[in-house]
């Protein structure tokens, strides 16, 4: 795990690892938390932690470099707690185990942190610096980004002073990003029944894995399969042959492609062979269609034990056919910005309680009336089911500014350093900027970080050449911020 410690620049990397000492899944950053405060009383640097948790701190300008713009350096610290089935790991008192692998540090088993963690130790590393120079400074690090950017709708006006945002939270190095989408959580709601286990059935549990998942905006155009609906197509397939469900579990995160899904289900005794034929026929053929995206995809159906009740016929029927129809993926590609998504669907978390079944998604637009027009088709497909669908934590979308002065100036330091032009992106994926946007108009925002590649997945990995890279990058950038 110290293996990062001799990587270069070491001060970033210390601090990284510092960072994958502290358990911060979503919505449990109190140690991060408190460990920021701590890290700014060691450094004699002026930090507060706001009402909704967010860390504040503020450092003064390098002699000579008091006329420069304020700016200000932007990450989160919460991360996304995703682990692979066989790996034993509790994220909430855990470490993460750290790797070096051809070039890259990845996490054993479980989710990284790189994402967000690379931006934050790098805000860390500069406050802590007496060397680098650069204008007056202030740090913003947010909480619970992954699951409802909670800190960035609590970030109250007039807090901040700065006037330039430098969000690193990006994840390709030489690629500034000016615009991302903005999104919208709905959750599908279906009361079934159930009823007494016929005679003469026996019980099976179909699961799905083997999936690479990953980020459900980024990593939306890569093809990959969502296992909710690979499990639900498998069901499908048989559900005239008496079929009844009996639990579903798939998924667990809002803003992660669904890696594994499973259905335990009942069925008549005498059609079990030819239903298991028919699951090993479709899993032939997902495969196929899947080898280039999805190598190792898997099916499986083993025997369980018969529990006395199943969900009834009718609702049986109902809930494979909604999740047949409910959309998911790209919905369509942008006009505007070559290979861009515009609109997306991902068919994140399905449950069953007992009671109800429960669909999470996450729908992901640069274009709010898009997002808004995906949120009602759902709503009208719930309703068509006899279910509802709330939407809610909607966040909108960063518009681009091409005539954008840090943009300029960043585009010119990025071409001196390194003797290329950076690419200028926009993300199909949610960045604070666009909720600071709307608390802070005046802000001229941009994005940018180290290679991060498989975010949100136990693949995750930041390419180590990238963040040296990266900090160069950051560190000529303070230094050459306008004047105000």
């Amino acid at each position: 795990m110290s293996e990062i410690l001799n990587l270069n620049p070491k001060e970033l990397w210390a601090n990284f690892h510092a960072l994958t000492q502290i358990p911060r899944p979503s919505k449990h950053e109190e140690k991060v938390v408190a460990y920021l405060v701590e890290f700014a009383k060691k450094h004699n640097i002026e930090c507060k932690v706001d009402k909704t948790g967010n860390v504040i701190m503020r450092k003064p300008a390098t002699p000579g470099m008091e006329n420069r713009k304020t700016a200000i350096m932007q990450a989160h610290v919460d991360m996304v707690p995703q682990k692979n089935n066989d790996t034993v790991h509790d994220f909430l008192t855990d470490p993460i185990k750290t790797r070096i692998v051809d070039g890259w540090v990845k996490a054993t088993g479980t989710t990284l942190g790189a994402d967000n963690g690379m931006g934050a130790a790098a805000a860390m590393t500069v406050l802590a610096s007496t060397t680098l120079q650069h204008g007056p400074l202030e740090a913003l690090f947010t909480i619970d980004e992954e699951t409802g950017m909670t800190g960035a709708f609590g970030l109250e006006k007039d807090v901040l002073k700065g006037d330039i945002l430098l969000n690193m939270d990006s994840e390709t190095e030489g690629e500034l990003y000016v615009g991302c989408a903005g999104g919208i959580d709905a959750t599908i709601t279906i009361d079934y029944k159930m009823e007494k286990t016929p005679a003469n059935y026996c019980a099976c549990k179909l699961s799905i894995g083997g999936l690479k998942g990953g980020h459900s905006g980024m990593d939306i155009i890569l093809g990959r399969g969502n296992a909710n609906k690979l499990l639900f197509r498998h069901l499908r397939w048989v559900a005239e042959c008496g079929i009844r469900l009996i639990a579903i579990d798939g998924g667990n995160m809002r803003n992660a492609i669904p890696r594994e899904a499973s259905a335990t289900f009942a069925m008549p005794v005498e059609h079990k062979d030819c239903i298991v034929k028919e699951f090993e026929k479709i899993s032939t053929a997902v495969k196929k269609e899947l080898e280039a995206t999805e190598p190792d995809y898997c099916m499986k159906c083993e025997d369980v034990a018969l529990p006395a009740e199943v969900i009834c016929d009718a609702d049986t029927q109902k809930l494979i056919n909604t999740i047949m129809v409910v959309p998911n993926g790209i919905i369509r590609m942008s006009n505007s910005i070559k290979d861009l998504v515009e609109t997306s669907l991902n068919i994140a978390i399905v449950k069953t309680d007992g009671q109800k079944f429960t669909i999470h998604a996450l729908l992901r637009s640069s274009v709010d009336s898009a997002k808004e027009a995906l949120g009602e088709r759902l709503v009208c497909l719930a309703e068509l089911a006899g279910g509802k669908c709330e939407l809610s934590g909607a966040y909108p979308g960063w518009k681009p500014n091409m005539d954008s002065p840090i943009l300029t100036t960043m585009q010119k330091v990025y071409k001196n350093l390194f003797g290329n032009e950076p690419k200028i992106m926009a993300i199909h994926a949610g960045l604070e900027c666009g909720l600071f946007g709307g608390m802070y108009p005046n802000w001229d925002m941009i994005s940018f970080g180290p290679t991060i590649a498989h975010p949100h997945s136990p693949d995750e990995g930041v390419e180590i050449a990238s963040v040296e890279k990266f900090w160069n990058f950051l560190v000529e950038t303070l230094k050459n911020i306008p004047v105000k």
